[in-house]
């Protein structure tokens, strides 16, 4: 969720929107932050100082910093930033006695100096971005060296364009495998950029950061209704965190490295 304007490395010049945040309580949160632990397990327990680049209202924020001595949020938009500082308030948090801050800013450069964080978490923030590129260089900016980003984005084979499209003749933007389209005709539609497991691991890496896992990430199908149709098809087909299936999945999560040299 960091910037609105026009991405300027596709050649379609797609327009790009701002996200929409999970709520509290939806199943993903728990779905992404316990793969996190599973590959991550080692950075989180070395704790020291969390950032969250697009955290938006908080809820996928709030999991991650309990395991860290302080921590920061930064985000585009500030209504959800006051909706996570309410939820603070309000809520009966750990994180919320740590040291920590909830900043807006800009989109482009994080309010923070060369190498001064442990861990980071960038969830479905990327492919709104103005520039996908400069965006992961700047997560390796101010990374430590050794320090670990925990990276996610919408995975193009998955059925449904979990973004939206505004598509002409039809209000429903979720057409099923619209995402599935060549690029030059997807970026003409489509709310944010969509990405294959290959292409996101190429820009991670060519951004400076050495990968140390890369998996789907399983639908959560916190839209599916009605409740028992949910838990049937989450206790099936959509029963593990990740998935060896392309079809299946939402999104990738990358956990990467910023190398000591």
């Amino acid at each position: 969720m960091l910037s609105q304007r026009e991405s300027n490395n596709s050649s379609n010049r797609m327009p790009i929107e701002l996200g929409k945040p999970a709520d509290y309580g939806q199943f993903i949160l728990e779905r992404r932050y316990s793969l996190a632990k599973s590959y991550a397990r080692d950075a989180l327990a070395r704790g020291g100082f969390y950032l969250d680049v697009g955290c938006g209202n908080g809820a996928q924020t709030i999991l991650f910093a309990k395991h860290f001595n302080a921590w920061m949020g930064v985000d585009v938009e500030p209504g959800r930033l006051d909706e996570f500082r309410r939820e603070l308030e309000r809520g009966e948090y750990e994180v919320a006695s740590k040291p920590h801050k909830i900043l807006c800013y800009e989109g482009e450069r994080i309010p923070l100096e060369d190498g001064s964080v442990d861990v980071l978490t960038c969830i479905e923030v990327i492919e709104h971005t103005q520039n996908d590129s400069a965006t992961i260089r700047e997560l390796l900016r101010v990374l430590k060296p050794g320090g670990t980003a925990i990276i996610t984005v919408p995975n193009k084979w998955w059925i449904f364009e979990t973004h939206g499209a505004s598509l002409p003749l039809l209000p429903w933007n979720r057409v099923p495998f619209f995402s599935w389209l060549p690029k030059r005709i997807h970026s003409k539609y489509a709310k944010a950029r969509i990405y294959r497991r290959s292409q996101i691991e190429s820009l991670v890496c060519a951004g400076g950061f050495e990968i140390i896992n890369s998996v789907y990430v399983t639908a959560p199908m916190d839209m599916l209704k009605p409740a028992i149709l949910q838990t049937l098809v989450r206790k099936s087909f959509f029963r593990n965190d990740a998935t060896s299936i392309p079809f299946l999945s939402t999104a990738v999560m990358i956990v990467a490295t910023k190398p000591n040299h």
